[in-house]
């Protein structure tokens, strides 16, 4: 028989005390992980990053270990189920492993925070070190979903120029942690919190400043009319059902409003819609792109895949000249895991079916320079966008101009199109270059080193966008020293927030508790 209570009424026993305090983890913490999600393209309403972080590093307050690491895995589950969903397009069981994976990273740096003081310091140090490995592990890691890209259409994005997408990481994580600091020194009444609080948030603006006023490339050196292509047609089309054919027709017709005495000097195709059944040279699509070039007088540059052997095959972005020769060529360097290529195959063939990636792709080992007679190009081929250090590698063997060429016309919703617009963005304040993005049906789009959107293509329609850009020989902080000094700073943070949560407290304690 349950034991009354002062009220009268049955107490509750252990074992509901226990469900409420998880209710008291659990909802707060996949609330903040879907205000994360949130922040993200394709909605993109990047106010929210700072209050679901504001949220978890509250909600981290006072919690052992493994209540930590159920926080933080329940908002990774908040975050990456909506910001992943385009995953189930190709297999949902493995789309649910990706999004469960993808969110223990949230828990492993839930676990790294400490649970009383010293918060502040460490929740901003914790999830920039633990997406630094997201971004890089398992298979080369996966930066999309990062909530970096949230911040594309926010006003710290010139933060990048100075630390790339870990310092964009941590200015969010930083900014929440100091809200939840100051509403918890507003509601205990205590100034010591509401001023580090304050002070952190003082640091987010400083940095938002510091990233628009430092180095951006530079004056252009010259200028340049180019052209991005794109066919149009219907996306939402897996691989197999694709019309190569009809998709390389579509993209000749678009080019040929380009055919006069005015046009753009440089021409971007998509990635992968000159495919191939057997070696570019002597086919008739090379004799094709090479007229197309000449009538143009222009540099024509378009992604080819051809067959390398019976088992593997090239993705690369192949530039003519306005003579009619090819240029030169680039081979795509991260390639798409369980798209391009599958890791141990052998083991992943008994949980799934991979027919749909009979081949794997040549993993390229350029820098991505792509020299031609309109510029030298820095050379982004899709997935490769989301990877700060491809465009780095570009800009320090002299690019001065980033372009894009992408196939993402087998996601039938807007999420990965506009991610990865997102990250072009990104990419183009980081390094102080424009950059023009070529996609089949879209988005393709012309984007300038501040990170502006100058012209944007609709999914679907063929469009051709043609702009003036500018070429730049300039260097931002962020190509000098890449990611070195926000994982410096990280460590130390972490440190920091680890001895001053060990520390004695005097007075009040317990932070943001």
């Amino acid at each position: 028989m349950a034991r009354a209570g002062p009220s009268g009424r049955p107490a509750a026993g252990p074992g509901a005390a226990r469900t409420a305090r998880r209710g008291r983890v659990a909802l707060p913490s996949v609330v903040a992980g879907g205000a994360l999600a949130l922040s993200l393209p394709p909605w993109g309403w990047w106010p929210l990053a700072f209050a679901g972080a504001a949220l978890l590093a509250w909600r981290l307050g006072g919690l052992g270990l493994r209540a930590r690491l159920l926080a933080g895995w329940l908002a990774g589950v908040g975050c990456y189920v909506p910001g992943l969903f385009w995953a189930r397009e190709f297999n949902w069981y493995g789309a649910a492993v990706l999004m469960a994976i993808e969110a223990l990273s949230m828990g492993a740096a839930a676990a790294l925070v400490p649970p009383g003081r010293g918060r502040l310091l460490a929740v901003p140090a914790a999830f920039t070190l633990v997406e630094a490995v997201r971004m890089r592990w398992p298979f080369g890691g996966l930066p999309i979903g990062g909530v970096f890209l949230g911040q594309a259409g926010g006003p710290l994005l010139g933060a990048a120029r100075l630390g790339g997408p870990l310092l964009l990481t941590a200015v969010v994580w930083l900014g929440g942690a100091a809200l939840a600091e100051v509403a918890a020194g507003v509601r205990r009444a205590h100034p010591g919190p509401l001023a580090a609080g304050a002070l952190a948030l003082v640091v987010v603006v400083a940095v938002g400043l510091a990233g628009a006023l430092a180095p951006d490339g530079g004056a252009p050196v010259a200028r340049l009319r180019v052209a991005a292509v794109q066919g149009g047609g219907r996306h939402g089309v897996s691989d197999e059902a694709a019309d190569r054919p009809s998709a390389f027709a579509a993209q000749v017709a678009a080019t040929r409003r380009l055919e006069r005495a005015d046009g753009p000097r440089l021409v971007l195709w998509p990635e992968d819609v000159i495919a191939l059944q057997g070696p570019l040279a002597g086919s008739p699509e090379a004799a094709h792109m090479s007229a197309i070039a000449r009538r143009l007088g222009a540099t024509v540059v378009a992604g080819v895949t051809q067959p390398a052997s019976p088992t593997t095959f090239d993705n690369m972005v192949v530039a003519w000249g306005p003579d009619g020769r090819i240029a030169g060529r680039f081979e795509k360097v991260h390639r798409v895991p369980f798209g391009e290529y599958v890791p141990y195959r052998s083991f992943f063939a008994h949980f799934a079916t991979l027919s749909g990636v009979p081949l794997t792709a040549v993993p390229g080992h350029g820098s991505g320079l792509l020299r031609t007679p309109a510029a030298p190009l820095g050379v982004l081929v899709s997935y490769e966008v989301f990877y700060a250090d491809r465009g780095r590698s570009s800009v320090r063997a002299g690019a001065e101009l980033l372009v894009v060429p992408t196939n993402a016309s087998s996601y039938s919703a807007t999420q990965v199109p506009t991610e990865e617009l997102a990250a072009a963005r990104v990419q183009a304040v980081e390094e102080g270059r424009d950059l023009v993005q070529a996609a089949p049906t879209g988005l393709s789009a012309v984007v300038d080193h501040d990170g502006d959107v100058v012209l944007r293509s609709v999914l679907g329609r063929r469009q051709v966008l043609e702009a003036t850009v500018a070429l730049r020989t300039g260097r931002t902080l962020y190509e000098r020293f890449g990611d070195l000094p926000a994982l410096v700073l990280s460590v130390l943070a972490l440190l920091g927030g680890w001895a001053a949560g060990r520390r004695r407290a005097a007075g009040w304690r317990g932070g943001f508790r």
